[in-house]
């Protein structure tokens, strides 16, 4: 037996699963995203594309997960993506209010996923 231990715990094997749970599901809530914008997705900057990117990240980590999967973000309009885009670069200024933010960010999606 190896006296060694692992520097690994199962908590942080937890977190990492997490991660890559939240960033899959951001992934394909992007591509949905851009999909359902097609050429008006190339208005976005790199940097609106992260600040979305990260905002949608957050409601994954936020919402109820039977709430996430009846979210489609193919159905949002470019008004929709530019208020998400700046309620992300609200809440990174200032983190007050993180959750009423991200219940509105959720109430638009919802608006457009009925």
């Amino acid at each position: 037996m190896n006296g060694n231990r692992s520097d690994t715990t199962d908590e942080d094997i937890g977190r990492r699963a997490f991660q890559l749970r939240k960033e899959k599901a951001t992934e394909r809530a992007i591509d949905r995203l851009r999909q359902g914008l097609k050429k008006s997705w190339s208005v976005y900057s790199q940097h609106d594309i992260e600040d979305l990117s990260w905002i949608i990240g957050e409601l994954w980590a936020f919402e109820k997960r039977l709430d996430w999967e009846d979210l489609h973000f193919s159905k949002l309009t470019a008004d929709d993506t530019q208020a998400i885009i700046q309620i992300a670069r609200d809440l990174q200024e200032n983190a007050r209010n993180s959750v009423e933010n991200l219940e509105r960010v959720g109430d638009i999606i919802r608006a457009r996923s009925i």
